[in-house]
């Protein structure tokens, strides 16, 4: 898809190099919030898995164990394209079952027993090892050059492409769906062939711009329900608000929170070249606890701000987010402004979202960078640890210049 977000090391010319090659070239282990008790009627099972989603893993371990997979407890998703270790939590399970669990490319390595269940969430982030492949031995340096910079100013925390969808284009469903044009949204989600699409999704979409609602609604995949739901809809009713309201409604909520990240990562973009920095009149976020706080003295602030003890804060848009002041509400306001846009928008309406402060950075935690060579050949290594949420792939858009994905 489009990038349409500028990198913070633009003036290093993208690096080429291959990562996932291989399941063992991209690690990822996921760090505890807190240990297991020891106590209780949950066990805690650590699992190992290569090439599977954690949703993938999670259907087919309910299955094993006889229990609906909502029974099952995980702290974050997990790369499928990588080898990952997490902790998953089931109840009432007798340990030597959960032992048991067999799947060509899984397996358990560890039980704990614990008092409640594992929740979204619960995790103190995740560790990395990543093997570049194919990276020029002469761009080595600015390669390690690149990942200092980002050691000491930290990552601009832009939402990646997996909230914008395949085309890229999620974010504008969602600004049709905040003002209520039902058209409009319908249009875009089901219809407005991109250059992206292929196959039976080239197809379906195609005929539902020319009209044939009723074709285009069989020639939809069975895999995209929601579409099939509305374009269904959509050919029985010729009502595009019942339509839309056939999609289900976590991914209707999805889409118009798809928006606040597109205004948001606008917002980071206008700040990029100070983004490290604080200003008289931000909101900053203490890097400890989260707490968010009104600067009023820049001069007493910044020095925090170098230590990475704090971060100006950007906004998603909605009806309880706080309210920059000075150059910070400048900015913000011209990101609305350019967009259509006014506060007013995200307070009333149909959709309503809450809204709140998302730091424009992030810190990366224990990094380290060497070269070497297995049996595969000549590599670079990145080892690194980020909070929960931050994506490795940010870290190495800047290396190669592609959009960071997951």
């Amino acid at each position: 898809m489009h990038w349409p977000w500028p990198y913070l090391t633009t003036d290093v010319a993208p690096i080429p190099g291959r990562i996932k090659q291989r399941f063992e070239d991209f690690e990822v282990e996921e760090l505890p919030l807190y240990p297991a008790s020891g106590e209780g009627t949950h066990l805690f099972v650590t699992i190992e898995k290569r090439g599977l989603s954690t949703q993938d893993a999670i259907r087919d371990i309910a299955r094993q164990l006889g229990i609906a997979p909502r029974a099952i407890g995980y702290a974050g998703q997990k790369d499928t394209q990588a080898l990952t270790r997490q902790r998953l939590s089931v109840e009432h399970v007798d340990e030597a079952r959960a032992r048991a669990l067999r799947h060509g490319r899984l397996r358990v390595v560890g039980i704990e027993r614990h008092g409640n269940k594992l929740k979204l969430g619960h995790l103190a982030g995740n560790r990395f090892a990543i093997k570049i492949r194919d990276l020029p031995e002469e761009r080595v340096g600015d390669a390690r050059a690149i990942l200092e910079r980002l050691g000491r100013s930290g990552v601009p925390n832009y939402f990646g492409p997996q909230r914008f969808g395949l085309r890229g284009d999620s974010w504008s469903v969602g600004r049709a769906l905040l003002h209520g044009d039902f058209e409009e949204a319908l249009a875009v989600f089901a219809g407005r062939v991109s250059a992206l699409d292929r196959g039976a999704v080239l197809k379906a979409r195609s005929l539902f711009d020319a009209g044939d609602f009723e074709r285009a609604a069989k020639s939809w995949p069975r895999g995209f329900r929601d579409s099939l739901r509305a374009v269904g809809t959509m050919a029985r009713t010729r009502d595009a608000r019942r339509a839309v309201m056939a999609i289900d409604r976590n991914l209707l909520r999805f889409l118009v929170s798809s928006y606040q990240s597109y205004l948001f990562n606008a917002v980071l973009a206008e700040r990029l070249p100070s983004f490290d920095r604080v200003l008289e009149g931000d909101l900053a976020s203490k890097e400890d606890n989260g707490a968010i706080f009104l600067v009023e003295d820049v001069a007493s602030e910044s020095p925090r701000a170098e230590r990475f003890e704090i971060s100006a804060t950007g906004p998603l848009f909605g009806k309880r987010m706080s309210a920059t002041a000075g150059e910070p509400a400048r900015i913000e306001a011209g990101v609305l402004a350019n967009a259509g846009e006014t506060p007013e928008a995200f307070e009333s309406g149909p959709w309503q979202p809450t809204g709140g402060r998302r730091p424009l950075r992030f810190r990366i935690a224990e990094l380290e960078f060497d070269t070497g060579k297995d049996e595969f050949g000549d590599f670079a290594r990145l080892r690194f640890v980020l909070p929960p949420g931050c994506y490795a792939t940010a870290v190495l858009s800047e290396i190669n210049k592609e959009p960071p994905s997951e």
